[in-house]
């Protein structure tokens, strides 16, 4: 048995339509990321200087020593690029939510209470602006505890979205173990929000971009210049419109930072973007919280029994008659890697398939004469298995004329002869009249071809039927 954790598939092929507000073909989302006085820094207890996200490209950090131009470049941040962005958005009447480092915060009063005026959403963005990924799970959720001890203490209420950004591969589950956020952001996976299971708790995700965000200017092979800045969020944006005008509505953040987009040649990019979405019609410019919101109000999270959570008994059960009385394939597909992706009809079937593939022809051939013919003996006798016997029904073979009956009956019985297995077609996919044709044309093909044919038309049984039972993600025609 072997489970594999990342989900690979997600919203899948046709995701929701969100229903955004007042019909909106996109969701725009501007965070603020307040980081100043938050940073690795002597002066907070760290064993070294800041080195991260600053005009000083490819700077180190500076063991036992403070910085004195990385601590500058992050309070200019603070003292002007923060109030420059305030300024914008406030003039702007664009809502903002602010990822604020606990710390960072409680050095910033003044820039707190214009937050809280200007109605912005405070998110926290954990205790300090450091690395959690060398952190024990208990030392992160100490300081997890600790930031909505202090962001409560700062702001007067405790964070409802969660954003650690230089996270551990534990911090999702943490926040959802502490269980009074309403969204986590810490995840690049998707363009709309999604639910995170996890111990019994069921953790909504507000996904966040490192694409469309202005730390790129502090990166190699980033923005160098606002008007690329502007150029990739136009591009960014026109793309998702245009999948929101065609009923595929998403969301789009944008990322940005004090230090960062506060700077007098970013800001005017930033300005120029707001004017050219708010330009567009059908646009939501909306806080993170209320993206929650509305998320958990019209998709809540499912608890479906999912085919990689069950134990080997009851996957068996499930889905061991999906390869017609081979339950060996089941069990096979069971103790092979499962995952998310795995929990939809096309995922399982890839997962069954794949076994019967890779099985030896003998085992195959078995698979092939378990079997039933089409209207023959075992269907009169009402001995088919209940798949079998409303597969055959969908196309009238369980209302046949006499006539009818023998005509089956002679090609069933040419067709073992020369096959050495019966006649399979996946009966879904057709009516009497073309079962017919398909069983005449069928028989003449070599054995080889044959034997092909039948296996592809198995598995092609096996995901109509699976289609009956799974959510289908994707489509299951062909």
């Amino acid at each position: 048995m072997n489970r594999y954790p990342r989900d690979m598939h997600g919203h899948g092929q046709t995701p929701p339509d969100p229903k955004w507000p007042g019909g909106a073909k996109i969701a725009v989302q501007f965070v603020v990321n307040y980081e100043e006085g938050g940073e690795n820094s002597l002066l907070h207890g760290d064993e070294a200087s800041e080195a991260f996200l600053s005009e000083i490209v490819g700077a180190a950090a500076w063991p036992g020593q403070r910085h004195w131009n990385m601590e500058t470049i992050y309070e200019y941040g603070a003292r002007a690029g923060f109030w420059r962005l305030h300024r914008l958005f406030v003039q702007a009447g664009v809502p903002v939510t602010v990822y604020g480092v606990a710390t960072a915060l409680a050095r910033s009063p003044a820039q707190v209470r214009a937050m809280r005026e200007a109605g912005w959403e405070i998110a926290s963005h954990g205790l300090k602006w450091i690395e959690y990924k060398d952190f024990s799970p208990d030392q992160e959720k100490h300081h997890m505890e600790e930031a909505i001890r202090v962001h409560r203490e700062v702001t007067g209420e405790r964070p409802l979205g969660w954003y650690t950004g230089r996270c551990s591969v534990n911090t999702v589950d943490l926040a959802a173990q502490e269980g009074g956020f309403a969204y986590v952001a810490d995840s690049y996976a998707d363009d709309l929000p999604y639910w995170h299971h996890y111990d019994g708790h069921d953790q909504l995700i507000v996904p966040y971009t490192l694409d469309a965000n202005d730390m790129r200017f502090a990166t190699p092979q980033g923005f160098n210049a606002g008007d690329q800045f502007l150029a990739y969020l136009k591009d960014t944006f026109d793309t998702l419109y245009a999948e929101g005008e065609q009923g595929q509505a998403r969301m789009m953040s944008v990322g940005l930072h004090c230090r960062l987009a506060g700077r007098p040649g970013r800001t005017m990019a930033l300005r120029r973007f707001i004017e050219y979405a708010q330009s567009k019609p059908d646009v939501w410019f909306a806080r993170r919280i209320d993206i929650a919101n509305h998320w958990r109000a019209l998709f809540p999270p499912e608890h479906r029994a999912k085919p990689s959570r069950l134990d080997k008994s009851e996957f068996i059960e499930a889905f061991g008659g999906i390869f017609e009385h081979s339950p060996w394939i089941a069990e096979r597909a069971f103790n092979d890697e499962l995952g998310p992706a795995n929990d939809t009809a096309i995922g399982l079937h890839a997962a069954l398939a794949r076994q019967f593939r890779a099985a030896s022809h003998d085992e195959r051939l078995g698979v092939l004469k378990a079997h039933p013919d089409l209207a023959g003996k075992l269907a009169a006798a009402k001995r088919l298995t209940a798949d079998s016997t409303a597969e055959q029904a969908s196309a009238g073979l369980d209302a046949l004329t006499d006539r009818e009956r023998a005509r089956f009956e002679a090609l069933n019985l040419a067709y073992t002869e020369k096959f050495g297995f019966p006649f399979i077609i996946a009966v879904r996919d057709h009516d009497k009249a073309s079962i017919l044709q398909a069983f005449q044309q069928r028989l003449e093909n070599s054995a080889e071809q044959e034997f092909a044919e039948a296996c592809r038309q198995v598995e092609r049984i096996a995901l109509l039927r699976l289609g009956e039972i799974l959510p289908h993600g994707g489509d299951l025609s062909g």
